[in-house]
């Protein structure tokens, strides 16, 4: 469904502002796919289901926005646009930061927030940053190793011809023949640039969830002791999967989702 240049997947429902919103948010060089099963199991139980393209991916039009305050200012309007007054919001390693960000920009707005895959400060190295820049290959392959557990996931790569790292890849490959040059930099960047975790973090006044992966290599659980301490009511959960838990862990995701919203 489009609202103005905004394409937001609603889970095969047409979109009912009048019911309770959940918003997924994705990741860098990624787009709303990634919500395949949460998205679509929420929105045939009872909820208004939007799972954004941000600007500059997927479906969603450019440009790109180039800072987390501006995505979360985007995903805002998009709300507008839907006639949503209020949602939950449910956001992936980037995702998360613009659902925290968001938080705070429309505190009134915001229900619930289920971060995964969250730390705070997202910080990226030299050598993933100029990958991203100068071989963009190369830094999807980096992202796409240490973003999974494992070459060949169980339950989710149930039998021949599934390839969960195979889909990821091909994904953020997709992304980037669509999007603008440099799209996986700019994402990156922004991650690495955003300085205002701490702030938004006091300033959040509903429940938030937080959902790690275990064997999570690019925000490891350990590196979020800061962001938890600043959200001491936060519950958190843990499953068996790297950094894309959704694709690793879909039941255990949807799972965690879907008792938090509830």
């Amino acid at each position: 469904m489009m609202f103005g240049d905004a394409y937001c997947y609603t889970g095969g429902k047409v979109f009912d502002p009048a019911l309770p919103a959940v918003v997924f948010i994705h990741g860098a060089q990624n787009d709303h796919s990634v919500w395949a099963l949460q998205s679509r199991y929420l929105a045939h139980h009872g909820f208004g289901v939007l799972a954004v393209d941000l600007p500059g991916h997927g479906r969603s039009a450019g440009p790109a926005r180039r800072s987390v305050e501006e995505m979360a200012a985007w995903l805002l309007s998009v709300l507008d646009a839907a006639g949503a007054r209020q949602a939950a919001l449910v956001g992936h390693s980037m995702g998360s930061l613009i659902a925290l960000e968001a938080a705070q920009q429309a505190p009134e707005r915001i229900t619930r927030l289920a971060l995964l895959g969250c730390t705070y400060p997202m910080k990226v190295s030299d050598a993933l940053l100029d990958a991203a820049l100068h071989a963009e290959g190369d830094a999807i392959d980096m992202v796409n190793i240490w973003s999974h557990s494992s070459m060949a996931q169980k339950p989710s790569c149930p039998g021949p011809g599934f390839s969960v790292m195979g889909m990821s890849k091909r994904l953020m490959e997709r992304i980037s023949a669509q999007g603008e040059p440099g799209l996986f930099h700019t994402d990156f960047t922004a991650c690495n640039a955003y300085a205002n975790g701490d702030a938004a973090a006091a300033s959040v006044r509903c429940p938030v969830q937080f959902i790690f992966g275990g064997k999570d290599m690019m925000t490891p659980p350990r590196s979020t002791k800061a962001l938890l301490a600043a959200l001491p009511g936060a519950q958190t959960v843990t499953v068996d999967a790297g950094h894309q838990m959704m694709a690793e862990q879909p039941d255990a995701v949807l799972d965690a989702l879907a008792a938090f919203l509830r």
